[in-house]
């Protein structure tokens, strides 16, 4: 584990177990027995770590939202074509067993056509100091909202033909809730909310023209319940037994490296890109500025 001193590395590592501790993320950068780096700071320090990690060959799982920025993720991706080394955004759930059955039980018909959905992830946070601040890239959209976009990308895919949006905002200019509806081809529409104010039920509901399910939990997937036509339960899927859920995309990274691959079939850069691009679009919309936005 690094830190950004000898004493807190120290502390978490003998707290956790770990078996080194440094007290810089250069030392941990440029130790040859490290084969991944798993990145955990607020976003705005998400692209000078990972890029110092790719300079020293290191493969990168990057904690999202990917960076703070669209411009930040594109350097990086580069940087990681460039040197030939791996890096991924770390979005848990993309990679859990049960955001596939999401797509495998609507891609069986058994909800017909999938028409529109609705997704939300709201815990109170504004408390948190990080959140208010812009030069920590604060907000609620990096760290909430980013659920429910991905949601809608796993169901609906990337082609998006408009969107419509609102927001409020905190004393200090940060968005505190948010409404995002996307609209797709076929009139399909997803419609989105975070909030860093209040606690929300977290689910995720996908509708189509012979049924609906529902989704416990889009931030992990608890369980995937299937609804007909008179609103009977027609199948219910449980999320497997699982250490904490963040061990799929530490697999994830493994099969990558071991393949020689640069990027995860999970989480391709493209789509963190697009998503990263949608998010830069939205803060535009609303008036909510970071550092780093050119």
């Amino acid at each position: 584990v690094g830190s950004r001193s000898q004493e807190k590395a120290q502390a978490f590592a003998d707290q956790w177990g770990f078996a080194r501790a440094y007290g810089s993320y250069t030392e941990l950068f440029k130790d040859p027995a490290v084969e991944l780096v798993y990145i955990a700071t607020p976003h705005s320090q998400h692209y000078e770590n990972a890029k110092e990690a790719l300079l020293n060959d290191k493969p990168v799982l990057c904690e999202k939202a990917f960076t703070a920025t669209a411009w930040q993720a594109e350097e990086l991706f580069e940087l990681s074509r460039e040197r030939g080394v791996f890096i991924t955004e770390a979005i848990w759930t993309r990679y859990v067993p049960l955001s596939r059955t999401i797509n495998e039980v609507i891609e069986s018909g058994i909800i017909g056509q999938p028409k529109i959905l609705s997704a939300n992830l709201g815990y109170p946070l504004s408390h948190v100091e990080r959140n208010q601040r812009a030069d920590l890239a604060g907000g609620t959209l990096l760290d909430l909202g980013v659920y429910p976009i991905n949601f809608a990308s796993m169901v609906f895919g990337p082609d998006v033909e408009s969107v419509v949006t609102t927001c409020t905002k905190s004393a200090t200019g940060m968005d505190e809730q948010e409404s995002i509806t996307l609209t797709y081809p076929g009139g399909r529409m997803a419609v989105l909310h975070s909030s860093m104010i209040a606690k929300t039920d977290r689910q995720g509901i996908v509708s189509g023209d012979k049924g609906h399910l529902i989704v416990q939990n889009i931030n992990n997937p608890e369980k995937i319940t299937v609804l007909g036509m008179d609103y009977e339960t027609l199948a219910v899927y449980e999320q497997p037994q699982q250490i904490t859920g963040f061990e799929y995309q530490v697999r994830a990274c493994m099969e990558a490296i071991e393949n020689g691959w640069i990027e995860s079939p999970y989480m391709p850069h493209a789509e963190s890109l697009r998503i990263m691009r949608l998010m830069d679009s939205l803060r535009k919309a609303w008036g909510v500025v970071y550092p780093w936005d050119r």
